[in-house]
């Protein structure tokens, strides 16, 4: 007996909750960097250690995660992370300088790492593939709201009340998800054992990597992500310090420009099935790439901030209809071993990004941030007709 619709839609429900918590932890120092640089008396690019070190740690511990949730199953590790990244929230908050700082971004980075590549492992074991997009779709939507709530609550609290707040009211999300997911995850989890075989369950650590490394599919996926992941976000990293102080706009604001790159998403997510339709699964990444690429050429050369709100959108809507093409593929590349293959997807696209924001503050401090913008307008472009070419290729007859 697999999971009922009526099961699939709450524990659907629940994981993207835990994905808001995720994805609001992830981006909600990006309006914070300037606050921070102040509080602790240096500048932005050095106080973007605090979004390096959490990539770092996020993909470093997904060569773990995969392979755990396999073992031991995915739902519950979700509910004990969610509440360990609590503790990592509340750290944050308290750190008095910046070392200490960075280091509990790191702890909350390596927690909240297995919240969405292991809900999206779940999804693959539980949904169809005919299903799986549109109900990643679903599932993406907690994770978009995330994202526009981090970037926004960070700015309001930088602010007014200070970036402390942020991080607690951060850790309040973080306890309360935990809690709901804990209270369901028995249920859920022995509803989705039944009758239903899980990926990698019968493979150890190694033996998965090693499936993993014969998929025909796995490099194509694994390199577009990582050019995609390492152009966009660390332009969008940038994005608020350069709104602030190119047009001398309050953080609260900056950060509430790139949260419409958010909106943009759910522009993808409401009508996932239509847009998949209308262009099919090989042309979406494609198309996606183009509007990224868009979006950062207008925000380099726009010489107001009213047309990054336009050019954030944009990159929001061309990043979904790219990135939910690559997740679905991500399932797809070792099914014996979902949980380790998403795992490896996710620990290539948050490596990416702290690749990106390393190289890109280099780049913003030698010359300024519209370069970096179009540098990454270029690279963009590139990562999709590699992966738009690829999908073709599958999927002409033999």
């Amino acid at each position: 007996m697999t999971l009922s619709s009526a099961e699939t839609r709450r524990a659907v429900l629940l994981l993207s909750l835990a994905a808001f918590a995720s994805s609001a932890s992830l981006r909600i120092c990006d309006p914070l960097l300037p606050a921070l640089a102040r509080g602790f008396e240096t500048t932005t690019t050095q106080a973007a250690v605090v979004i390096t070190s959490t990539s770092v740690a996020y993909g470093l511990c997904q060569f773990l995660i995969g392979p755990f949730g396999d073992q031991f199953g995915k739902f519950r590790f979700i509910s004990w992370a969610c509440l360990a990244s609590t503790l990592g929230a509340l750290a944050c908050a308290l750190a008095p300088d910046l070392t200490l700082l960075s280091a509990a971004r790191a702890f909350t980075g390596a927690s909240t790492a297995v919240l969405i590549p292991l809900s999206i492992a779940w999804i693959g074991d539980a949904v169809s593939l005919e299903d799986r997009q549109p109900t990643l779709a679903q599932f993406m939507t907690g994770q978009i709201a995330g994202l526009i709530g981090g970037q926004v609550l960070g700015g309001l609290f930088a602010d007014t009340v200070g970036w402390r707040w942020a991080f607690g009211a951060l850790a309040g999300a973080y306890f309360l998800v935990g809690l709901l997911l804990t209270s369901a995850s028995a249920d859920l989890h022995e509803a989705s054992m039944r009758g239903q075989p899980q990926s990698g369950a019968a493979l150890g650590a190694w033996a998965g990597l090693r499936a993993l490394a014969q998929s025909p599919t796995a490099y194509m996926v694994l390199s577009s992500v990582f050019l995609e992941a390492m152009a966009l976000f660390s332009s969008l990293a940038f994005m608020p310090s350069y709104l602030h102080e190119r047009f001398d706009i309050s953080l609260f604001h900056a950060g509430s420009v790139v949260a419409v790159f958010g909106l943009g998403g759910l522009a993808y997510t409401a009508f996932a099935r239509r847009w998949m339709d209308w262009l099919g699964v090989t042309n979406l990444p494609m198309l996606g790439a183009v509007c990224m690429s868009a979006a950062l050429f207008i925000l380099a050369l726009g010489q107001s901030w009213h047309w990054a709100i336009g050019s954030s959108a944009l990159a929001g809507l061309g990043f979904y209809q790219m990135h939910s093409t690559l997740q679905t593929s991500a399932t797809q590349m070792s099914p014996s071993a979902r949980g380790t293959a998403v795992s490896v997807f996710a620990s290539c696209f948050f490596a990416a990004q702290a690749v990106g924001v390393a190289a890109a503050a280099w780049i913003v401090e030698a010359f300024e941030a519209p370069v970096l913008f179009m540098i990454c307008a270029c690279i963009i472009p590139v990562a999709g007709w590699r992966f738009s070419k690829s999908l073709k290729a599958a999927s002409r007859p033999c």
